[in-house]
C-alpha cells in the first residue's frame, strides 16, 4: 500500500493531480434538481445522510475480493474507504437504492450482480441497509461522479487495513463473516 491508501501499487503524479482535482468538486455544482431524500435527519443517536434512510452495495468476486470506495475528501468522513451507495428516494427499497447508488457512483450493471443477504443498522429514525451481491459476470467499476478519488478491488484479508469510514469499519467483521458463509 503507498502512502496515499491506495490498496494497489504506487499512483502517478498524473493519475493523483486528476484524483485531488476531481475530489474538489462540491455538492450543489451537481446539474439538475436534488432528490428530497438527500437531507440529514438528527436525532437522540446523531445526524445520519438519507431523509428515508441509506444503503450500500458491498460487491463480492470470488477473484477479486470486495469493491470498496475512496471518498472524497469533501464528504462526510471523506478520505476514508467504504461502499458506493447514498440517501434512499421516497418510496424505494434499499435493495434498490443501493443498486442505482452503485451503478451512479461506480458503474456497478444490475443484470452483473445477485443478492446474497441484506444487513441493516437502524437507530430507530434512521437506517442504513448493506446491499450483499456476488459479481455473476465480471464488470470493471468506473468512477462515474466526484463522490469517489478511487474504486478498488480490494481481497478480504485486506480490507480491515484500510482507513475505513467509521460506520463500515463497525459492521465490516460480521459482514466479513456472512460473506464467507455464503460464498
Amino acid at each position: 500500500m503507498d502512502q496515499d491508501n491506495s490498496p494497489k501499487g504506487s499512483t502517478s503524479a498524473a493519475a493523483r493531480f486528476i484524483r485531488d482535482a476531481a475530489a474538489a468538486v462540491r455538492p450543489g455544482t451537481f446539474l439538475g434538481p436534488r432528490d428530497p431524500g438527500d437531507a440529514w435527519v438528527d436525532g437522540e443517536q446523531g445526524k445520519f445522510w438519507g431523509k428515508f434512510g441509506s444503503a450500500g452495495l458491498l460487491v463480492f468476486d470470488v477473484g477479486r475480493g470486495v469493491l470498496l470506495q475512496h471518498r472524497a475528501v469533501w464528504s462526510h468522513h471523506g478520505g476514508t474507504w467504504g461502499l458506493p451507495g447514498g440517501a434512499l428516494h421516497q418510496g424505494e427499497s434499499a435493495v434498490d437504492g443501493a443498486l442505482r447508488e452503485a451503478w451512479e457512483e461506480a458503474g456497478v450493471p444490475r443484470e452483473n450482480v445477485e443478492l446474497l443477504f441484506t444487513s441493516v443498522y437502524d437507530v430507530g429514525y434512521w437506517r442504513y441497509t448493506t446491499v450483499a451481491v456476488a459479481a455473476i459476470t465480471p464488470f470493471e467499476a468506473v468512477i462515474s461522479d466526484p463522490e469517489s478519488l478511487a474504486l478498488e478491488w480490494v481481497p478480504l484479508d485486506a480490507v480491515a487495513a484500510l482507513p475505513l469510514h467509521p460506520g463500515f469499519a463497525a459492521a465490516w467483521p460480521e459482514l466479513n463473516k456472512r460473506l464467507e458463509l455464503d460464498v
